[in-house]
C-alpha cells in the first residue's frame, strides 16, 4: 500500500530558522536515521519525499466554471504550514506509523494512496 505522509510544521518542531545549528543537525541526523529504518524494514520503500518552501512560496490553482486562476499563497489561509512529504510504500499502516516515530515532532496526515485495480 502507497501512503503520502505530509509533515506539517505546527507540532512540537520550532521552525527551521529558528534552530540553532546544532538543532538543524540533530533534526538531519531524525531524517537521515528514518529513511536508513525504511531501507533496512522489509516491504518498506520511500518512493518520494522533499522538504517544502513555506506557504509564502506556494500557488493556488482554481478552476471554476471552466476557468483557471492563479493566486500567490497557500490554498487556504494556514496557521500550520507544510514542512514536507514523502510518499511511502509498506505493509501496512502500523508498520509506517512505528517509522514515523523516528522522524521529528512534526503533526502528521497520513493518507492512503487509492489503487485504481
Amino acid at each position: 500500500m502507497k501512503y503520502l505522509v505530509l509533515l506539517i510544521g505546527d507540532g512540537e518542531l520550532k521552525a527551521w530558522p529558528d534552530h540553532t545549528e546544532e538543532e538543524q543537525q540533530e533534526v538531519m541526523r531524525q531524517f537521515e536515521a528514518f529513511d536508513e529504518a525504511c531501507r533496512e524494514r522489509v516491504g518498506v520503500t520511500i518512493l518520494a519525499g522533499e522538504a517544502l518552501a513555506g506557504p509564502s512560496h506556494a500557488t493556488t490553482v482554481r478552476t471554476r466554471g471552466g476557468r483557471t486562476s492563479l493566486t500567490e499563497g497557500p490554498y487556504a489561509e494556514v496557521i500550520e504550514a507544510m514542512g514536507g512529504f514523502y510518499l511511502v510504500e509498506a505493509p501496512d499502516l502500523d508498520v509506517l506509523v512505528e517509522l514515523l516515530g523516528i522522524l521529528p515532532a512534526y503533526d502528521i496526515q497520513i493518507s492512503p494512496a487509492v489503487d485504481p485495480y
